[in-house]
Order: structure tokens, then C-alpha cells, then sequence
């Protein structure tokens, strides 16, 4: 096939999976959506919160399935720490210190170089870190950024400071010019969770205890690797008729298209779609 047009028009597609640069991910998914094929979108969902809205609206009109694949939030760790704080474990929520960086190898026509195609460290690998404080903490109240440009003027580094209603803190942190440990600590009035390298793959965690200085190590199981936990939440939204994902909902890829918006105009990342 000779066009993503005449893709779409093959009988029988269950659903799409959008794997293409950032600034085309709106394109791509609304013409998916158009012709009423579920869509299974990489993250960033879209390069701004317009985009993103325009992509929920179509999914809406054509009561067809759109969801973000932030494949983190699908794995059973991840449910196993947000269970660990609902019973308070680690008491009352403080702070989130998390992570994301690795030495690229420079292409300055390659997506996490290229302004054309969206790249930068923010967007590509920045989101993770920005997914997990929004996860557990909401809507932040106020935010600090700053960037490092590269030579193709996209960000090489990002860090940021999100503060959440009732003063609670995440520090986070991207970049695409050295190897970081690439881990998250979530600490809380009782003890704090240790979401180990590489904590977006969910490789193991550990539960600390302040006063009795325990520790308690929880490890996946190695069929855990991979995108299937989410290709799972995909057909079983379909199977029932839905048009969004509970556990990643439209909601919430809203609120991170928005909180990246936000970080990226205190940091000064700007891309032509803008």
C-alpha cells in the first residue's frame, strides 16, 4: 500500500496503532477516527491541547475509540504502588522525585532531534515523569521549568517543578544527553516507595518504612515486558462498545497535553504547530 488512505480502506481493521512522529499523531488518528477505526495513539498523545481536543471531539462525533499508549500506566506494578498508597502505607502523600535520561545518538533528522518532527527530551521521554505526578497528585497549581536547547534548538534537558494543592512537591527531570538512573521515589509522611531503574518499565519497586526501617521488595514477573497490557485495555474497550479507557481516560490525556503546554511555555519549547 501506497498511502495511509488506502490502509484504511482494508475490511475487517479492528484498530489502529498511530506510531508515527509527534506532529503527525493528530493527522493520522482523526483520519482514523473519521472513518470510524479505533485508534491506539503513542504518546504524546498530539503536540498541543488543541490537537488533542480536536482528536477527542472526532472521537466523540464518531462514537469511536481513541486512547493515549502510555503503556506505564498498564502495567500490574503500577497498580500495585497505587494500591500500596490507598492503604497507606507510606502515609500521607508529600513529594514525587522521578527521572528520565539517556546519552542519544545525535541525528539532527531523527525524532528526538528534529523540531519538524517534535523532538526534544520533554515530549518524547519527559512525559513519563509528568504522567506519574499528575497520576497522583492532579492538576498542579503552579509550575517552574527550564530548558537546555540543543544545537537543532529542541530541548536536550528539562526540569520542572510541580506544585499540587495541599503543598505537595514533584521534582522531575529529562534528557537526551547523558544516561540518568532513570528512577522514582514517591515519599510519604510513613515511608517511600522506590520505583527502580528503569522505573517507566516497571522493572521492580521497594516499600520503605520510616520507623521501623523495613524493607519490602516487590518484583514483576517477566511476562510483564511489553506493550500487551495495553493493547489488552484496547480490545477489551472495544469488546465493550466504549470510546475511552477508564484507566486512561480522555480526561487524563487532557490534563497532560495541558500541564505540558504549560511547562513547555516556562521553559520556552516552541514548535511551528504552535
Amino acid at each position: 500500500m501506497d498511502s495511509y488512505e488506502a490502509l484504511l480502506g482494508v475490511k475487517g481493521l479492528d484498530a489502529i496503532y498511530i506510531a508515527t512522529p509527534h506532529v503527525l499523531h493528530a493527522e493520522n488518528a482523526i483520519m482514523c477516527l473519521n472513518t470510524k477505526i479505533p485508534v491506539l495513539c503513542e504518546k504524546p498523545l498530539a503536540m498541543n491541547s488543541r490537537e488533542v481536543s480536536q482528536m477527542i471531539a472526532s472521537a466523540e462525533a464518531n462514537n469511536t475509540f481513541l486512547m493515549e499508549a502510555l503503556w506505564t500506566r498498564f502495567m500490574p506494578p503500577i497498580n500495585k504502588v497505587l494500591k500500596l498508597i490507598a492503604a497507606g502505607e507510606i502515609g500521607e502523600l508529600i513529594s514525587v522525585n522521578a527521572d528520565f535520561g539517556f546519552a542519544a545518538n545525535f541525528n539532527p533528522e531523527g525524532l528526538l532531534f528534529d523540531p519538524a518532527l517534535g523532538g526534544g527530551s520533554l515530549l518524547d521521554i519527559g512525559i513519563y515523569p509528568v504522567f506519574l505526578a499528575l497520576l497522583l497528585f492532579g492538576k498542579p497549581e503552579h509550575i517552574e521549568a527550564s530548558a537546555i536547547p540543543g544545537s537543532t534548538n529542541v530541548d536536550s534537558s528539562c526540569d520542572m517543578r510541580l506544585k499540587f494543592p495541599g503543598d505537595k512537591i514533584a521534582l522531575l527531570h529529562s534528557t537526551i544527553l547523558s544516561d540518568t538512573k532513570t528512577e522514582a521515589f514517591i515519599f510519604g509522611s510513613k515511608g517511600h516507595i522506590h520505583i527502580h531503574s528503569r522505573w517507566h518499565e516497571m522493572t521492580s519497586l521497594s516499600l520503605h518504612l520510616n520507623e521501623t526501617d523495613e524493607v519490602w521488595h516487590f518484583y514483576k514477573d517477566e511476562s510483564c515486558c511489553g506493550y500487551r497490557f495495553e493493547a489488552e485495555e484496547v480490545m477489551t474497550c472495544i469488546e465493550n462498545g466504549k470510546i475511552g479507557s477508564d484507566a486512561m481516560p480522555h480526561d487524563f490525556s487532557t490534563l497532560l497535553i495541558e500541564t505540558l503546554d504549560r511547562i513547555r511555555h516556562k521553559a520556552g519549547i516552541i514548535y511551528s504547530v504552535d
